[in-house]
């Protein structure tokens, strides 16, 4: 991502060259090490994993539903730690509350992405697309509230705005671990935990590709946050260089 720079005789575009973006080298190699994790987790899981006894070629969705899952509740986790830390007198700094906005966004991609996958997956397994199960239920909740986090941010400016946001988010987050929990908690059609129960019954490639998956997830996760992040940056930036601009274009026009 680039960003042209602006005249400030005429407030338009300048076309001297970009101004560097939201990419470097540690996020081209950081984009590297995603695309080639993803590639290798889908060749295991496409070609060298076996189809499931009971379910066939349908337990492919399990190199993508888990980590997506997991990820989602990392981003939102995520957003309530950053924002705790913005609430903390003494930590209160604007990085926190953009590492807020951008884990938050981030978060709501993977939480789609589990939605929908989510959704396949039923439909294969319980004939339906949608059924309101408590873990089912739980993530539409949390994308919804989260996607009112997200609108909420771009309500107001300032410290004021920020403050609204991080005590959204850290209210809002009470649901994750509600989520995680609700098939200990409540009896629902999910089963229980994969990796970390007492009777893990999934080995050989399957382990393999689902512990890949995990792995390619939390790359892209990081490299779609630290981008965000600098979005944030830049627009923090351009508010302040933009408002600037404008004054002394304004000026300008006045002693002409």
């Amino acid at each position: 991502m680039t960003a042209t720079r602006t005249d400030s005789r005429s407030g338009g575009p300048r076309t001297g060259g970009p101004r560097p973006g939201t990419g470097n080298r540690t996020t081209r190699l950081l984009g590297a090490s995603a695309l080639l994790a993803s590639a290798v987790t889908a060749y295991v899981g496409l070609v060298v994993s076996p189809p499931d006894v009971t379910q066939g070629v349908l337990v492919r969705l399990i190199y993508v539903h888990p980590a997506a899952a997991t990820l989602c509740y990392v981003g939102f986790g995520g957003c309530a730690l950053f924002s705790l830390a913005y609430l903390w007198p003494r930590t209160r700094s604007r990085r926190w509350d953009r590492l807020a906005g951008a884990s938050a966004e981030v978060g709501v991609v993977f939480c789609v992405v589990t939605l929908v996958t989510g959704s396949i997956w039923g439909r294969a397994s319980w004939g339906v697309w949608w059924t309101w199960d408590a873990r089912l239920t739980l993530t539409a909740l949390l994308l919804a509230l989260f996607l009112g986090y997200m609108a909420l941010r771009r309500t107001g400016e300032g410290e004021r705005k920020a403050m609204r946001c991080a005590i959204a988010a850290v209210c809002f987050s009470v649901v994750v671990p509600m989520d995680h929990y609700a098939t200990s908690w409540w009896r629902t059609l999910h089963q229980g935990n994969t990796l970390l129960g007492t009777n893990v019954k999934i080995h050989g490639w399957q382990l393999t590709g689902m512990l890949l998956s995990f792995v390619a997830y939390g790359l892209i996760f990081a490299w779609l946050l630290i981008h965000r992040y600098r979005v944030e940056q830049l627009e923090d930036r351009y508010e302040t260089e933009g408002f600037s601009a404008a004054i002394a274009a304004r000026r300008a026009e006045g002693a002409g």
